[in-house]
């Protein structure tokens, strides 16, 4: 049996129509990191996605928005939304922006309010930007940082798992440091969808690496990084 012919679920889909016939999108119960070229793009799409209608691809859900890179463009989102033919300004609205601007906001952040505030705006989705920038200050001893790291990367594979909502983080890894290569293992290990963006000139490619439900795959996306939202579906 296909993944597409499977009991329905409710699912955010990405909205790229040749993706969306092999690749069914994200469920609650998922840990997803994205990573690579143009996440940041992507995890704004899908802020607005997530507020479609459930028999469009979306979730008929706000979203909170935690912003670990101080990346958040509400400008971007609005044209995104408009691109719809959503309500820019109440698209917005229903996006909870929360910024941390040090690792211990944003652990703190995660680990002792996001339990309460999801289930108070009843928000489906959960975004994560940039989730180990903060974690890479020099000012944080080596030992703390990684050990923050792991419980904010416990904690958010914890909101998946019990159902809460949909989490997604995007991560840009940073091979070349050891406390990089340690955020990735971690980080790789507690998520349960690892999706790479990959960008060649003009061509983006989508790559699944681990997928509880999906085999691994690489599908090209041809467009240009700034005009990606021609290829959504509405």
């Amino acid at each position: 049996m296909s993944v597409l012919s499977a009991e329905k679920v409710r699912r955010l889909s990405l909205g790229v129509p040749v993706l969306d016939d092999v690749f069914p999108g994200f469920e609650v119960g998922d840990f997803t990191v994205l990573y690579g070229d143009s996440v940041s793009l992507m995890t704004f799409i899908l802020c607005v996605r997530s507020q479609l209608p459930v028999e469009n691809g979306g979730l008929a859900s706000p979203v909170v928005f935690v912003d670990g890179g101080n990346s958040f463009d509400p400008y971007m989102v609005a044209e995104i939304a408009r691109s719809y033919g959503l309500d820019s300004r109440q698209v917005l609205e229903n996006i909870y922006v929360s910024r941390a601007f040090t690792a211990y906001q944003l652990s703190s952040l995660i680990l002792e309010k996001l339990d309460v505030f999801l289930k108070t705006k009843k928000a489906k989705l959960l975004l994560v930007s940039d989730v180990s920038a903060l974690f890479f200050d020099r000012d944080i001893p080596k030992t703390e940082a990684k050990d923050l790291f792991m419980k904010t990367c416990a904690k958010l594979s914890a909101i998946a798992a019990d159902k809460q909502a949909i989490v997604i983080a995007s991560y840009y890894p940073r091979k070349k440091s050891r406390r990089g290569l340690f955020f990735d293992t971690v980080l790789f290990a507690k998520s349960n969808v690892l999706i790479r963006f990959n960008r060649t000139g003009k061509i983006l490619t989508f790559i699944l690496e681990d997928h509880p439900r999906v085999k691994p795959f690489n599908m090209d996306l041809p467009t240009d990084y700034t005009q990606l939202t021609a290829f959504m579906e509405v």
